[in-house]
C-alpha cells in the first residue's frame, strides 16, 4: 500500500471523525416520557426526562453496575437480567423555551402514563 492511500484513508477518518462529533453536537435532545418494562413479569416503569434521545444509555449503564437508585427495577434486572427488558419512548414533547413549562408538562404526562400503564415511577 503506498504512503499516498494511507495518508488520505488518515484523512478521511478524521473527516468522519469531525462529521460525527458536529451531528452530536447538534443532535435534538427532546424532553419525554418513557417506559422500562420488564417482558417476564410484565412489571413497567414510567419516568420523565429532558434528554430522552440519551436517557436509556445512562439507565441501562446503571443497571448493568448494579447502582441504579430504583430498587424494585434494579432488583427485577438483577433476577432476570437485560435481554427481559425493553425501554420504549412513550411521548415526546415540543420543544419549549421555559424549562419551567418543560418541566411542569413532564409532571403532567408522566403521571398521565403511569396511570394508564399502571406502572411504577422511575
Amino acid at each position: 500500500m503506498s504512503l499516498h492511500r494511507i495518508g488520505t484513508r488518515a484523512a478521511m477518518k478524521s473527516e468522519h471523525r469531525k462529521a460525527a462529533i458536529a451531528a452530536y453536537k447538534e443532535r435534538r435532545n427532546a424532553a419525554g416520557i418513557y417506559q422500562v418494562r420488564c417482558v417476564a413479569t410484565g412489571q413497567v416503569w414510567v419516568g420523565q426526562t429532558p434528554h430522552l434521545g440519551t436517557v436509556k444509555n445512562r439507565i441501562w449503564f446503571t443497571l448493568r453496575m448494579g447502582s441504579h437508585t430504583n430498587r424494585a427495577l434494579q432488583g427485577a434486572w438483577s433476577a432476570r437480567g437485560a435481554e427481559h427488558f425493553s425501554f420504549e419512548p412513550l411521548e415526546w414533547l415540543d420543544d419549549e423555551d421555559s424549562p419551567y413549562v418543560r418541566d411542569a408538562l413532564l409532571r403532567e404526562r408522566v403521571d398521565h402514563w403511569r396511570l394508564e400503564l399502571n406502572a411504577w415511577a422511575m
